[in-house]
């Protein structure tokens, strides 16, 4: 019996021909992955309101089992930028517990999109609202930096963008040199970095650099204005033990929104993620599996404390550039974390704030996409207006209003579009079939017999043209005694198609006018079986073509 879920995790296939060299290969890419990972699991874990260890966890468990049950070869899971605005929110009004309520529920939303095999459905959403939720995450990602970047003396951060802007202002007097001169300097190692190398990444070379620097300033020259990790958090070099979690209905539902943002932003940035891999590997993912491995550790992973995870593509494709070729390097990745998190956890302690703001601004750069975002405006004004809603709506208000807004003002544009090149015709005197598939012969004309209309719909019939069909038949004056519904270029019918059909044919009836259909392909056809809908009209009034459906109609009028 076929399996009816899509899961097919990518190490099974992996393991059947794996070899030391390509052992070795992943050796060498996870342990550099792992170590890349670090700084950003870290400041990623900060920015989100969650402490260093939290962070870390989440990269731990998260990557190792995104990479044990996923279904790409090179996929790397853990934290990433896109989360760290609802993260921060949803702590801030529902504190941790009701984060891992959330996160575990989009976990689920996850296992049961990738169950549905819903993974290819996630790739069609309009590219005008990934670009601008993810430049809106970028400029509010950047927001938040500001404080530690200029070592502000700010205690309570308001939540939303235009407060803290104002706040920032208000407070532009206390900023100080030091913190500044090393963020600006941060920022400038992750940039001028890979000009010497390009294996060891910028952000680490910061991270190690200033940790440095920031160390010997502390300690021989009395410099103590550089707030660092240690000042803010206690470091616990420890797994954290499982906790459970307390659902509650009324939570379920207060949080059913910010879950469904979670499991959607998930679901397009690890499928973003894995598909951006296949084009550097040649390779290609298993889309509803990957679903499922992501739900999955969005579900194990609260349990530990643990922040949402998706794919990163940054580390992704790090894992790529340094040879990793199967999900034995990811999990390496998690080895490499877990085992810096026992031995040098308390290390982190010294790493500057500021330094990780650096960090975390040109993480915020390289997601804004402002080269695309630029030339999208110059696209047609309904992707822009779609661009630009996503987009502020982001920034001004939250993420999940922003894609769920998005997502409406996409699918209502989108129905406009298809109902513009949807139309319905009235033909009474001649059908040319010079053009038509039904015809026989090339140029040949049907006479439509006197008492006898044709009404030709030409493409989908939904909801968004049955209000164009209902116009047509109420605009007509002379009642005929035979009415031909037309269909050959309708590919689907939904049910308010269906219902219009029945509306038509019941008026028909009263009218004592017949209903005939004509070009009703197979899909169409099956659908009007299954609602009983060829009993009502009668099966001989359901016509492969227009010469059938003009012979029963001549007929009737005998």
């Amino acid at each position: 019996m076929k399996n009816s879920i899509d899961f097919h995790p990518r190490i099974l296939s992996t393991l059947r021909n794996y070899s030391k060299e390509r052992f070795l290969a992943d050796l060498m890419s996870g342990t550099i992955v792992g170590i890349v990972a670090l700084p950003l699991a870290i400041a990623f874990g900060i920015a989100s309101g969650v402490t260093p260890e939290q962070g870390l966890i989440t990269a731990i468990i998260g990557g190792f089992i995104v990479s044990l049950l996923g279904g790409s070869n090179v996929q790397i899971g853990g934290p990433t930028g896109a989360f760290i605005v609802i993260v921060y929110g949803i702590i801030r009004n529902y504190g941790i517990e009701g984060l891992a309520i959330a996160t575990v529920m989009a976990g689920v939303m996850l296992v049961v999109m990738g169950a549905l095999k819903l993974g290819a459905i996630i790739k069609f959403i309009p590219y005008p609202i990934v670009v601008g939720f993810t430049s809106g995450i970028a400029l509010t990602i950047f927001t938040t930096q500001i404080k530690d970047l200029f070592g502000l003396d700010v205690k309570e951060m308001p939540a939303d963008f235009i407060s803290k802007w104002a706040l920032y202002f208000e407070n532009i007097g206390s900023a100080q040199l030091w913190p500044l001169l090393v963020g600006l300097l941060s920022i400038a190692l992750i940039v001028f970095a890979p000009r010497f190398s390009k294996k060891i990444p910028g952000s680490l070379v910061a991270i190690v650099v200033m940790t440095l620097a920031v160390f010997l300033m502390r300690r021989y020259l009395g410099v103590e204005s550089i707030e660092t990790i240690g000042d803010r958090f206690e470091l616990k070099p420890l797994l954290p033990q499982p906790q459970s979690i307390p659902f509650n209905m009324e939570t379920i539902n207060r949080l059913l929104p910010a879950a469904f943002t979670i499991a959607m932003l998930g679901a397009i940035e690890s499928l973003l993620s894995a598909t951006v891999a296949d084009g550097a590997t040649g390779d290609k993912h298993h889309s509803n599996t990957e679903l499922i491995a992501q739900g999955a550790a969005n579900i194990i992973v609260p349990i530990f404390g643990g922040i949402p995870v998706t794919g990163a593509i940054a580390r992704t494709m790090t894992n790529i550039n340094n040879g990793g070729r199967s999900p034995v390097s990811g999990l390496i990745h998690a080895v490499v974390l877990l085992l810096i998190l026992l031995c040098l956890g308390r290390l982190t302690q010294y790493i500057p704030m500021a330094c990780l703001a650096g960090v975390l601004v040109m993480v915020s750069y390289n997601m804004s996409e402002w080269r695309t975002f630029r030339s999208l405006l110059k696209n047609p004004k309904s992707d822009v207006s779609v661009l630009l809603v996503t987009f502020f709506l982001t920034v001004i208000f939250d993420l999940t209003i922003a894609i769920e807004i998005g997502l409406l003002i996409a699918m209502f544009l989108f129905m406009r579009r298809i109902t513009e090149t949807s139309s319905v015709s009235v033909v009474r005197d001649v059908i040319d079939l010079s053009k038509d598939s039904e015809a026989p012969q090339e140029d040949e004309k049907l006479v439509i017999p006197r008492g006898v209309e044709v009404y030709e719909i030409d493409g989908p019939f939904f909801f968004g043209i049955a209000s164009k069909f209902d116009g047509v038949m109420h605009s007509l004056g002379d009642k005929p005694r035979v009415r031909i519904i037309r269909m050959r270029k309708v590919p689907f019918m939904d049910s308010t198609g269906l219902h219009n059909l029945e509306s038509l044919l019941r008026l028909s009836r009263d009218e004592h006018i017949r209903l005939i259909l004509s070009g009703v392909n197979q899909k169409v056809r099956d659908m009007l079986f299954k609602a009983g809908f060829n009993l009502k009209i009668g099966e001989e009034n359901i016509c492969s073509n227009i010469h059938e459906a003009l012979a029963i109609a001549a007929r009737s009028l005998e």
